[in-house]
């Protein structure tokens, strides 16, 4: 990244180009002799080089500086569909579906319905079962698991 104080390119060649013009005009003001030809020749082609190079040095900067590497992201998966989780994995993730919000008091409380599980989790018998309360819905009491104590013990919430 660049500095504030550092200079803009352009304006190192403008630099570079005054410069090259202030030494080029010291030989024009030389009486003209017949063997200065050839070295004036000479030296208006090294002038004219160092300026190409110069011009050329600068072009490839700012194409370093400008290059990215591109990137297609285009969702195709060729065919292949990521593999399930394995099965002592899996048993961890609940469906996201069963949980619901109770009303308490003076809050709400974040809970896992125990009938949602039934009819789509497969290992509702081996939830822990400090985790469960019952809470009341309607005239009736229903188990359901807290949330955040499952969570705890290493199940995750996954929609499905």
């Amino acid at each position: 990244m660049k500095t504030p104080n550092s200079p803009k390119p352009h304006l190192k060649f403008i630099a570079v180009i005054l410069a090259l013009s202030i030494g080029v005009t010291g030989f024009s003001t030389a009486p003209a002799r017949a063997g200065d030809d050839v070295g004036k020749f000479i030296a208006g082609a090294v002038v004219l080089g160092l300026v190409g190079a110069a011009i050329n040095e600068a072009r490839k900067d700012e194409k370093r500086r400008h290059k990215r590497q591109t990137h297609y992201h285009n969702n195709h998966n060729n065919g292949h569909r990521p593999r399930p989780l394995p099965a002592p994995v899996a048993r961890y993730d609940l469906p996201s579906q069963c949980v619901k919000i109770v009303p308490q008091y003076s809050h709400s409380r974040t809970v896992v319905s125990h009938r949602c599980l039934k009819r789509n989790y497969g290992h509702v018998q081996s939830l822990p079962s400090k985790c469960g309360i019952s809470v009341r819905a309607g005239d009736r009491h229903r188990k359901a698991y807290k949330t955040r104590c499952l969570q705890n013990h290493g199940y995750r919430l996954v929609s499905r």
